[in-house]
């Protein structure tokens, strides 16, 4: 018998056993991989309109020599997780459709905190080599964005996503005339 009870969104096999039927778990599935896409541009716009704009007065301590385990900067982290936990735990608690979103924005989160602070400015380690394929260009980008130490003239403000390098430092050459 092939007979199924559907509660919440989970089915129920005569056996007992639950499933996510497919088109639902397709569907969950592409909620994460748009949030954890759409972090990229979310950051980009954010680090370059707001973090080297009003909020300069944070962000300045991540383009100085660090002074201890934390900087100013790393208040951004705090900020930005909000949304993710408000997001958790509305899936959790109100729609299992608000899951995806938040667990899509914590995953782009960790990535970028394992990126930028592991690889990048080795705050920790991580099993990252950043010499090699995927991320030496990305490196290599986030490098040439911290040569300059000022608001103005910085190149390069993404993650995943980045211009050729060749091009970063033609267009930081003509930012510094």
């Amino acid at each position: 018998m092939r007979c199924r009870v559907k509660i919440g969104e989970f089915a129920i096999r005569p056996d007992g056993s639950k499933t996510l039927p497919i088109a639902l778990l397709a569907a969950k599935i592409v909620i994460f991989l748009a949030a954890f896409g759409g972090m990229e541009a979310f950051a980009w716009a954010m680090h370059r309109y707001v973090m080297h704009g009003a909020l300069w007065c944070w962000h300045r301590s991540h383009h100085e020599p660090r002074r201890g385990i934390f900087e100013l900067n790393d208040l951004f982290a705090v900020i930005f997780a909000m949304p993710a936990i408000l997001f958790i735990w509305l899936g959790v608690n109100v729609s299992s459709w608000w899951l995806p979103l938040g667990l899509g924005i914590t995953a782009y989160g960790a990535a970028y905190a394992a990126f930028h602070d592991g690889l990048v400015h080795q705050r920790f380690a991580v099993p990252l080599d950043g010499r090699r394929g995927f991320w030496r260009a990305r490196v290599q980008a986030h490098r040439i964005h911290h040569a300059v130490a000022t608001r103005e003239g910085c190149v390069s403000f993404g993650f995943l996503w980045v211009r050729p390098i060749r091009e970063l430092k033609a267009k930081l050459s003509a930012a510094r005339g």
